[in-house]
């Protein structure tokens, strides 16, 4: 069963998103908040596997800051951004901040499923349109992996965790997320086992 706090200002969008994530028997909405700081609070009292985070909540109230404090936690949950804002900054700036996956609000209700499952057991989501946004901002710049990032895939490739990973490479969780993303972007791809396929593809690894 994976725990679930919806942190969204709106009401109504968490209202649709209960609604919608307890329809099967998988998810358990534990708890509801309407800001960035009731999330954090929520998160530090209560067990939570994943946090479905929105970005804006007004003034004083930012859902990266909020990912960063609860990333921090002894036990800190996952956290997957579910939000209408798809800047570069706003991107890079979750993913940076911890969180391991980054959809739009108007996700399909079964992409929106997939990703929380896939976001609770702590693998990179990102939605169709922020991997192209992504995509497009990397290959601006560079397409070739750098030698951290083949160093991450190599690992990924070899059946390893995020955390072993980072233990491996004596790096934080959230750096390895951060290289995963890039890797995604740069390869052009939505999951590990794609990364790790087109990688071989190119004799990157």
């Amino acid at each position: 069963m994976i725990r679930l706090l919806l942190a969204d200002d709106h009401a109504i969008v968490r209202a649709g998103l209960r609604a919608l994530l307890e329809s099967g028997d998988e998810i358990a909405v534990v708890g509801e908040v309407s800001s960035a700081e009731a999330a954090v609070s929520f998160g530090a009292t209560t067990p939570v596997d994943l946090v479905l985070m929105d970005l804006s909540f007004g003034p004083g109230n930012s859902g990266v800051d909020a990912t960063t404090e609860l990333r921090a936690l002894p036990n800190p949950p996952n956290v997957l951004v579910v939000t209408n804002y798809d800047t570069d900054a706003d991107i890079l700036g979750a993913i940076e901040a911890g969180a391991c996956g980054y959809i739009l609000k108007d996700t399909p209700p079964a992409e929106l499923l997939a990703a929380v499952r896939s976001a609770a057991a702590g693998e990179s989501v990102l939605s169709p349109s922020v991997a192209s946004k992504l995509m497009t901002r990397v290959r601006r710049a560079d397409t070739t992996l750098s030698q951290r990032e083949i160093e991450v895939l190599r690992l990924v490739a070899a059946g390893r965790s995020n955390r072993e990973i980072a233990k491996e490479l004596f790096l934080s969780e959230t750096t390895v997320k951060s290289h995963l993303v890039h890797i995604y972007a740069k390869l052009g791809v939505r999951s590990r086992t794609s990364a790790v396929a087109r990688a071989r593809e190119q004799g990157m690894i």
